[in-house]
């Protein structure tokens, strides 16, 4: 393995937690998000000439990572048959202090929110790129970027302000 290669592994194993995160915002499941990722790297090691050096290695594994994921949710489409949820007693028992109990109810709002809306958070709110190279990960204008990030805010504060609103509003 040449220095370049030894280089490009150690800078991807150094980005698995943020492909995770991503991941599991993309799927909303630990266990899909796993998998996505792993196919996701798979995919970087085996088309590893196609990154251009000099471009943020982190923007182009988020765009395979969102592509795998295309990818399966038209294979389970073709499939007509969709991986159970998690089960909604998962927690059930488990005491949690105030920190855990509001990242559970983040995570809840942010599942609450539509695909588009979930994906431009993630990125931007909680991968922390910035919009131009969002909208870039998304191949979106950035435009519709902000726009999405605008919605998603306000839905996301009034949800996070009456748990019990509904997803359309």
């Amino acid at each position: 393995m040449t220095p370049a290669e030894q280089q490009f592994r150690a800078e991807l194993v150094s980005l698995l937690p943020r492909l995770r995160r991503f991941g599991r915002a993309l799927t909303g499941q630990r266990q899909d998000a796993d998998d996505l990722v792993q196919s996701a790297i798979e995919r970087a090691l085996t088309r590893r000439e196609q990154w251009e050096t000099g471009t943020r290695l982190l923007s182009w594994l988020f765009r395979i990572v969102q592509n795998a994921w295309i990818d399966e949710v038209r294979a389970r489409g073709r499939r007509d048959r969709v991986l159970a949820p998690e089960e909604a007693g998962e927690r059930v028992g488990v005491g949690g202090t105030d920190a855990q109990i509001d990242a559970l109810a983040v995570r809840q709002a942010m599942e609450r929110l539509n695909d588009d809306q979930r994906i431009a958070v993630s990125l931007v709110l909680v991968e922390g790129l910035p919009y131009r190279e969002a909208a870039a990960v998304l191949d979106i204008p950035i435009g519709t970027l902000t726009s999405r990030l605008a919605r998603a805010r306000e839905q996301l504060q009034g949800l996070l302000a009456d748990p019990g609103r509904s997803k359309e509003a």
